[in-house]
């Protein structure tokens, strides 16, 4: 998947795929976590915060069913 830089103190990049809304999150720390059913919206949200790292803890940890690769 192929993921773009974002704004944030703590994570790196993040990724989507449209197909089976698997949100994908690089962090600086060099783990990479997926999150899964997310819609659109919230990639699209969070690629344009002012802070990726906040609306993550804000808007998908805890929401989102997820796993670390």
């Amino acid at each position: 998947m192929t993921r773009i830089p974002v704004t944030s103190s703590n994570v790196e990049s993040v990724g989507y795929d449209q197909n089976t809304q698997t949100l994908e999150v690089e962090f600086k720390n060099g783990y990479i976590y997926q999150y899964f059913d997310v819609p659109k919206t919230i990639y699209n949200s969070m690629v344009n915060a002012n802070s990726a790292g906040k609306y993550l803890i804000s808007n998908v940890k805890g929401v989102y069913r997820y796993a670390r690769l």
